[in-house]
């Protein structure tokens, strides 16, 4: 009975299978490093040689003044609703414009961008998870000039006993709110830092609408909150946003639709977990409270899955 031999001086079909397919894996190896990886560790916070570039419409004045062009006739659009919201959004813009002037430190033009741009620098480095990006640098932000909108309000009458009325809002959020960054993503296999990946990225939000529930305060609850649920239960919501990347050391790969729909799918799982905010009433209850009421919410729908 003939024995087969994986290493035999005399050339088999064993050997060649095994040959071509080392020397295929070789050749991937060297590709991806030496074209698309970056493993020089001297470098860690090279500048990417592609900056995306962001076209504010407007200049920074308006952030600095915190005024929006409330006159205009085309400022609010009347949907002919017995139940007009325009009080609320004449509010609600000014809320968004005084967080605007706040992020600028109360400065204009280039200085107040570049206050922004450092202060969301700052919070992008803090909240990055080190073992797996490198220091996130910001190049622009673009914060916008607009806010949301509400319309259509309507009340939600309870069908069951005991349970409080709720207002339901449509919400259009029409703006140009953008951001510019480059990092590298780290490979730690086979040891730490073995290649990093140069990503410039920027990210662009043109619409977002969704319905918005508001649920009063209850007067028998121990800890009295106003709820508000974005998406409100059983409906969903439209995102638009646009991505440009760059990916790449030496070769680049230019607006890779997964990278698109990675960081589409991470915004709005975020927004469906993160879309109910609970305000606590001074003199009622405290953030403390609250917090364990959510937290035992939140267990009790678990048990009542498992």
């Amino acid at each position: 009975m003939a024995t087969a031999y994986i290493f035999t001086l005399q050339p088999t079909f064993t050997q060649g299978l095994i040959l071509g397919q080392a020397s295929i894996l070789l050749l991937l190896f060297l590709v991806l490093k030496y074209l698309f990886f970056d493993a020089d560790p001297g470098r860690p916070y090279r500048k990417a040689s592609y900056q995306p570039k962001v076209e504010p419409h407007t200049t920074g004045e308006n952030f600095a003044t915190g005024q929006a062009d409330l006159g205009k006739p085309e400022a609010f659009l009347h949907d002919g609703e017995a139940e007009s919201s325009e009080w609320l959004n004449l509010f609600i813009q000014q809320v968004v414009d005084a967080y605007r002037v706040k992020l600028r430190n109360g400065l204009s033009g280039s200085e107040g961008d570049e206050v922004a741009r450092q202060c969301v620098e700052d919070f992008a480095n803090r909240m990055r998870p080190t073992g797996f990006l490198e220091y996130i640098q910001v190049h622009s932000v673009h914060l916008g000039t607009s806010a949301p909108r509400l319309s259509r309000a309507r009340i939600r009458r309870p069908s069951t006993l005991g349970a409080e009325p709720e207002i339901d809002y449509d919400m259009t959020y029409i703006d140009s709110v953008s951001i510019s960054i480059s990092t590298s993503v780290l490979f730690n296999y086979p040891f730490p830092s073995f290649a990093r990946l140069p990503v410039s990225l920027t990210v662009s939000l043109s619409l977002f609408s969704s319905s918005v529930r508001l649920t009063p305060p209850n007067p028998r609850s121990p800890h009295p909150t106003i709820t508000f649920t974005l998406p409100a239960p059983h409906s969903d919501f439209t995102l638009d946003i646009k991505t440009t990347s760059l990916m790449g050391s030496r070769a680049k790969l230019e607006d890779v639709p997964k990278l698109h729909e990675l960081i589409s799918h991470q915004i709005r799982k975020i927004i469906l977990e993160k879309g109910t905010w609970k305000v606590v009433l001074p003199g009622l209850s405290n953030v403390n409270e609250v917090k364990e009421d959510v937290r035992m919410e939140r267990k009790l729908a678990e048990d009542g899955y498992s």
